[in-house]
């Protein structure tokens, strides 16, 4: 989704009048901002896009971290694509499983004791960002169209309902 659309639908349900006052910028700014920039638009380089723009020109990676902490969140890179044909959905299910698996058992360690370091919850940060980014790359691998080149491996046999034994009497 491009940055434009994005102010758009968020300008639906706050008022960009309050936007343009609260910034102190005009009204139809504002309005430009969720308008395309393409050679036909009428749109103005919105603040996303300098922000991007801000982080393209520095690389550095506090500025995005920053952002998403003001936002309530945290920021995590996503890896880049190294999904090759004849990716192994089943290897790969069990890794993140596993990886899961690693989190819950770093969360209990911890928590054993009734109390969470600060050394430990930074461990458990980092096991839980390598899961995610890990998952990330599973998705990206779908996404790209992987699924595609998956062989149907038949189902597997459904047991057969013996019929209770009949007695003679």
């Amino acid at each position: 989704m491009e940055s434009h659309e994005v102010l758009k639908i968020a300008f639906k349900e706050t008022s960009p009048k309050v936007v343009a006052s609260e910034l102190g910028v005009s009204l139809s700014l504002v309005y430009k901002w969720a308008q395309d920039q393409s050679g036909l638009g009428s749109g103005s380089r919105n603040p996303i896009d300098r922000i991007v723009n801000i982080f393209e020109l520095t690389g550095h990676h506090a500025i995005i971290e920053h952002l998403a902490e003001q936002c309530g969140g945290y920021f995590v890179r996503n890896p880049e694509s190294h999904c090759k044909k004849g990716f192994q959905y089943l290897p790969a299910t069990n890794e993140i499983v596993g990886q899961f698996s690693h989190l819950l058992s770093q969360i209990s360690a911890a928590a054993l004791d009734n109390s969470i370091t600060s050394n430990e919850a930074d461990e458990i940060r980092r096991v839980w960002d390598q899961l995610k980014g890990y998952a990330e790359g599973f998705v990206r691998c779908c996404e790209e169209g992987d699924f595609e080149i998956m062989v149907e491996q038949p189902a597997p046999p459904q047991p057969t309902v013996e019929e209770p034994r009949k007695t003679l009497y």
